[in-house]
Formats: C-alpha cells, structure tokens, sequence
C-alpha cells in the first residue's frame, strides 16, 4: 500500500489551496476544535507556577514566557502548513481509486489531479485523510516512530509539568489555610519543601480524567478552567493597574492595562461560546470560593490590589467629603473613646460601639505615659495587635495610641489630631473614674480637665459608669499567671477565664487610660498552684464585662432630659433600639417641670418628640426635683466630701491661703455654701433615679457642668458619684449646643 493512496501526497499548491479553507464535520464548529486544541498552549505559564524554584522570577518568567509563545507558534503553525500542503482531507486506501489524472470530469479535487479518486468518501465514512486519521503525521515523516516517540515526549513533558507545578500552587494556598481540610496538603518534604501530598492528589485527579478514554470530552473541560484561570490572571493585573499601587510597577515596555482587560473579557466570552453550562458551573465555583475568602477574613496578607483600590477608593471618597458642610440631618456620633488598651474595657467598648456600629466612628484612645522609649516602643506594637484585636471580635473601630506625660495632654493630642477629614470624633466618652478618692489628686483634675477641654475643642461628652466598673485588666494578669502555669504544671483547671482576652491582651504596666482604674486589693488573691480564685467583686466585675454583649430583653432605657444640649441625650437611646440587641427595650422619658403644670408639660414634650420621630413608651414630669433631699442622703454626702474639705474657717488665713494654693482641689467652706443648692439637686436626682429607674436597662441622664476654674475637682467629682452611685448602667451626656436632631413641624 503506497502512501499515495492512503492520503498523503508530496508538497504541492493544490492541497494546500483545498485544505486552506475550513470544513467542520460532525456538528463541529470553530470553537469546539478550539477547545480541544487549547490545552496544547497552556504551557506557556509553567514558569510562572514553579517562580518559587527559578534563581531569578523577575528575568526568567517574561523571556521564558514569550520564548514560549514564539517557538510554539511558530511549531504549531509549520505543523499545520506542512501536513496541508501535502495531505489531503480524505483518502480510502485503496489501490483501485487510482485513475488517470484529467479522465474524470466531475472529479475536481487536488486527489483527481494528482491521480486517484476518492469522490466515494463523500458518501461513505474513509479511514485515511486529515480528517479521519489521528496518525497522518507518522504517515507523512520520513520515520514514523519518531512521531510516536515525540507524541509520548511532549505528553509526559506537560503531564509532568502540571504534576510539578500544581501541587507547588496548591501546596502555597493551603499553608494560608484559607479553606478547611486543606491544611493538610501544605506540609513539605525534603530541603526545597516538595509537596509530595497534593503530587499525590494530582496523580488521582489526573488519573481519573485519563480513564474517561474520551480527548473530546476532557479537553474542553480543561479548556474552562484554563480560560477562567487567565480571566482572572488577566483581571488581577488590570486591576492592579487600577488601584494605581506604586508597588505595582511592570518592567514590560508594551504592558497596557486596557488589553489586560480585553484579554479577561475575550477569555470569558470564548469559555461561554465553547461550553456556556461549564462555563456558568466554573463561574459559580469561583465565584462561591471568593464569597467564603471575603466572609471568612483570613488572616493573611497578600498585599492584594484589592486592599490598594480600598484604600483609593476610601482616600478619594474621604477628600470629596471634607468639601461638604456639616449638616444636622447628616449628623452622627462620631466618639473618642477613651479605653486605654481595648481588651482591659471590654463592656466600655461594647456600650459605645452598640449606638455607632454602621452610623458613626469608633476611634479606642490609648494614653501611654512612663519612660519615653519604653512606651514608644510598646506603641509601635500595640497598635497593629490591638486593631487586629478589634477586627477579630468584629469591632468597628479604630486604635490611636499616643505618648503623652499624663492623661491630660495626651487627650488633648487626641482632640486635635485624631480623624480625617469628616471623619473626626465630635464627642468625648470618658469610664467613670471609680477610684477617684483612692487616686492621686493632680490625676483627678487631670481628668476633669480633660472634659473641660472637650468642650473647649467643641466636642460633646459622655461620662459612662457600671457600679461594678470597667477595667478587668488585673484579672487579665492572672489569666496570663494562670496560663504561665499550665504550660509548666499541667493543671487540670483553671479559676480565671476571660472570654474577652486573648494571649496578647496584657495591657502594660506603663500605659494609662484613666478611666476607671479600680484599687485591686491584693488581700484577696491567692495563688496555690494554678488556681487564682476571685473575690466577690472580682466575679461581679467579670460578670459586668460582659453585660453590654448580649441581648439586653424586654425592658426599659430611661432618658432624663434635663438640659437641652442639642439633642444628644435623646440621639443616643433612639440609635441603641434600633440595633438588635436593644430592639426591646422602650424609652421612657423623665423631665423637670412644675406641680401645678405636669399635664400640660407631659403634652408639650409629647408634642416634641413626636416631631423629632422618636418613640417612647412613657413621659413622667417630676415636679418635686428641687425639693431638699433627705437627711441621711446629705449626711452621707458630707461624709463623702470630708477628707477633701479646706475647713479655712477653722484655720488661719495664711495657713489656709498657703493650703489652697499648694491643694486647689479641695473643697472651701465659701465654695459649699455657694453651691449648696446645686449639692442638693445631685442629691435629690440621685433619690429620684433610684425611684424611677432602679430596675431599668440604662439610664441616659444630662451631665452636669461645673464653670471652669470655680468648682474645685473634689466637689464637682463628689456631685457626679453621688449623681450616678447605687444606680444601674447610666451614661451622663452633654452636648457641645449644636442641634443634632431634625425638627419638623
């Protein structure tokens, strides 16, 4: 049997003229030829997947790639031009077509003119010919075992390929253990790290692929997920270019982010032509896995065009915004809350992060003072571990340390440089400072001065107290203690547990956020082994640090409006029901008025409200406020205050001149008497709130303000403990007088 007859020819013009032209058969088309072809280009890209092995990426990838590109073009297009121009589409094999060529005149083929007739292959199915036989090359070559060998070379070479490479991909995505049951496969063996786990995988994979027995089936499944893979290659570099990343700087003179673009678009449109059900199913994969990525948060750090076009976006968005005026129906409460380290305040956080989660700014002020490179250094640390912290029990908030040598100033620092643009704290949240007979005076009127200032600075504040207090960052140092312990003595349980802490959380000795820093007795501890049991307050006070974190229930939030500060101290109730926690609670509303005229005050403040768009369950006028507290109730106040008094008439007036000027905290016979109605009022409310609101949620209350420089720092402190003691959690808010709520009437 000649060559001839079973198709193949010498090069000659007239096969290559006919063959020139397509001719799909069998429902073919252009692009499901294309689908089974395209796994022979996809090894253009096996330099990128082994980048990690090659001594130098930077160079080897861009030369290796477009090397690539060029030789298999070129091999692939002389392929293709050397077998049209001599084989024809289809042959019988059979020495009985030979004819004389020019005999037959309805036989026009580049087969009649070279002496055989193979018209009967347009009836009946031939086995020889470009278009039937897989093995024209061997037939064409001048050995044909060559090809075959060259068949099983190439085949191995790109098998092996994506055997190598692959796994190397895979093995990079398990170790950020991004999705579980994956880790497993990050584990490597040997000096260069092989992944001989997932080589093993793909060799399953791959195997269960090859026994389908069908290349026109396999192929354009492998030509999906190939497309899908430039897609998003090519995406990601136009989308790095968008970001306009200055780490994102390619060294290609012909890159164009605009083709990157056009080159993604091009890949998805063929993979929907080629297949569109295997193309929607890829679609959905990719898109479900990047889903799971973006809600699962993992911590890892790819340094991703998408956290560049972020920060872009945000930037751009944040400098449009500082054009735009300020606006009372645009106002929202942005807060400077001052918890020192986040993890030693946790209830603190989770009260003022209930009325500004998704409608204002959270910023966690940090006052470090001590040593100066000491607490520098201990800044540079917590400030990525305490925002991580945040993120991670789903905080929307801001860390801001700052070095400062008191509480004072370093507010001060954070009043004025803290925000951007818009995007600036406008209220003050202070913890009752607990301690505040038990602490050093200057650090007393520090932070009283530290809301003078705020409203200096135009801020709002709010003063926040628990009677159980806020600061859990002592039992945070016996959970490390006890933690300490378990790794030496293996102990079967442990007193200690704080669900809001975690092994980084210990704040430092030297950081201060004045807050509330209750006097830990260290009469009460004991340490016998690994157990460090807690005293009764200590377990109220862990108790307390969880309050705010879970669902509050049917009750009440009682708001007693006793100044008009703009509207703040009806803002913040309104903001806490509409989240889901305090959703069923209802707010009641306590306001001063008159005896003779509570019903026509209770109509006037119904009215009000009702033109502010906010519920309430109940309005109570309370016309006996300014009358004389109880007897008991005063004494226990002076009793409070009588460490702190001057007693000047007792003494000589130059002793006391010289003890007021050296102690201007304390409290002088002339000043009580001049503010006695004012002590009384505190007094008095403090019988009224445990009347009305013993048994509510929270209590929002009015701060009361003492002038600047006329009330000393005991007596204004006095006023406020005796205000808010014995009471539920209450918050005391002053507005800065700008109008928060919108009035329509």
């Amino acid at each position: 049997m000649t060559k001839e007859q079973k198709d193949f020819f010498n090069y000659h013009g007239e096969i290559f003229s006919e063959n020139f032209g397509p001719d799909f058969r069998e429902g073919e088309d252009f692009f499901s030829v294309f689908a089974i072809f395209f796994p022979a280009a996809t090894g253009i890209l096996a330099g990128a997947n082994i980048s990690g092995d090659l001594a130098d990426p930077q160079l080897a990838i861009p030369k290796g790639t477009l090397l690539a590109i060029v030789i298999t073009t070129i091999v692939y297009a002389g392929a293709a031009v050397a077998t049209g121009a001599c084989i024809v589409r289809d042959a019988t094999g059979n020495l009985t077509d030979l004819i004389t060529p020019g005999t037959l005149n309805n036989c026009t083929t580049a087969a009649c003119k070279l002496g055989f007739n193979f018209s009967s292959c347009a009836t009946n199915k031939c086995s020889y010919g470009l278009m039937n036989d897989f093995q024209v090359m061997s037939l064409a070559s001048g050995f044909g075992p060559l090809i075959t060998a060259g068949i099983f070379s190439a085949t191995l070479s790109s098998a092996l390929a994506s055997l190598v490479s692959a796994p190397k991909i895979f093995q990079a995505l398990c170790k950020d253990n991004i999705y579980p049951g994956l880790h497993m496969f990050s584990v490597g063996y040997g000096k260069n790290n092989e992944p001989l786990r997932g080589y093993v995988l793909t060799f399953f994979i791959g195997l269960g692929f090859i026994l389908i027995a069908e290349l026109n089936i396999i192929a354009p499944i492998i030509s999906n997920f190939f497309l899908a893979s430039y897609a998003l290659i090519n995406f990601s570099v136009f989308h790095a270019s968008l970001a306009k990343s200055p780490g994102w700087r390619p060294a290609f003179r012909f890159y164009n982010m605009w083709i990157s673009l056009i080159g993604a678009i091009l890949c998805c449109g063929v993979m929907f032509v080629i297949n569109w059900w295997a193309a929607l199913l890829t679609n959905v994969i990719v898109l479900a896995l990047y889903i799971y990525v973006t809600y699962k948060k993992p911590d890892v750090n790819w340094g991703s065009s998408t956290q560049a076009l972020t920060y872009l976006i945000a930037m751009q968005h944040a400098i449009r915004l500082a054009g735009v005026e300020d606006h009372v129906k645009n106002f929202r409460p942005q807060c400077l809350l001052m918890t020192g380290a986040p993890t030693s305040r946790p209830a603190l956080l989770h009260l003022v992060h209930g009325f500004t989660k998704n409608v204002g700014l959270v910023v966690c002020g940090h006052v470090h003072t001590g040593p100066r490179r000491q607490a520098l250094k201990e800044i540079s640390t917590d400030q990525s571990k305490y925002q991580r912290w945040l993120i991670k029990n789903k905080m929307k908030a801001f860390y801001a340390p700052v070095y400062a040598e008191d509480l004072r100033e370093g507010t001060q620092f954070l009043l004025q440089a803290v925000g951007l643009g818009r995007m600036r704290p406008n209220t003050l949240v202070f913890g009752f400072k607990k301690d505040w007979r038990q602490a050093l005076m200057k650090d007393v009127e520090n932070y009283i001065n530290a809301i003078h200032d705020a409203f200096d600075y135009q801020y709002g504040v709010v003063v926040i107290r628990l009677k159980e207090g806020f600061n859990i960052s002592h039992l945070q140092a016996q959970e490390d203690l006890c933690m300490s312990q378990e790794k030496t003595a293996h102990p079967k349980e442990t007193v200690v547990n704080l669900e809001h802490s975690d092994a980084d959380s210990k704040p430092s000795s030297k950081s201060v956020s004045e807050t509330n820093s209750p006097a830990v007795s260290q009469d009460h501890k004991e340490v016998k082994g690994s157990s460090v049991p807690l005293n009764m307050a200590d377990q109220k006070l862990l108790q307390a640090s969880s309050l705010f974190k879970k669902k509050q229930g049917k009750g009440t939030i009682d708001v007693w409006w006793l100044f008009d500060d703009g509207g703040l101290t009806l803002l913040i109730p309104y903001l806490l029901t509409t989240k889901k926690k305090w959703k069923d609670c209802k707010i009641r509303v306590f306001i001063g008025g008159k005896i003779n005229r509570i019903d026509h005050d209770r109509r006037t403040m119904a009215t009000l409200l009702s033109k502010f768009r906010i519920d309430f369950s109940d309005i109570t006028v309370l016309g006996d406020m300014n009358t004389k507290p109880s007897k008991d109730d005063i004494a226990a106040f002076e009793e409070m205050i009588e460490p702190f008094r001057l007693h000047e008439d007792d003494k000589e007036q130059d002793t006391a001149e010289k003890m007021k000027a050296e102690e201007p905290w304390r409290i002088t016979d002339n000043e009580l008497e001049i503010y006695r109605m004012k002590t009384y009022r505190q007094i008095r409310l403090n019988e009224l709130l445990r009347e009305n609101s013993g048994t509510a949620n929270l209590i929002v209350m009015s701060l009361p303000v003492a002038r600047k420089g006329a009330v000393s720092s005991a007596l204004y402190m006095a006023w406020i403990e005796t205000l808010s003691k014995n009471l539920p959690p209450i918050l005391l808010v002053r507005g800065n007088h700008q109008s928060v709520l919108t009035f329509y009437s």
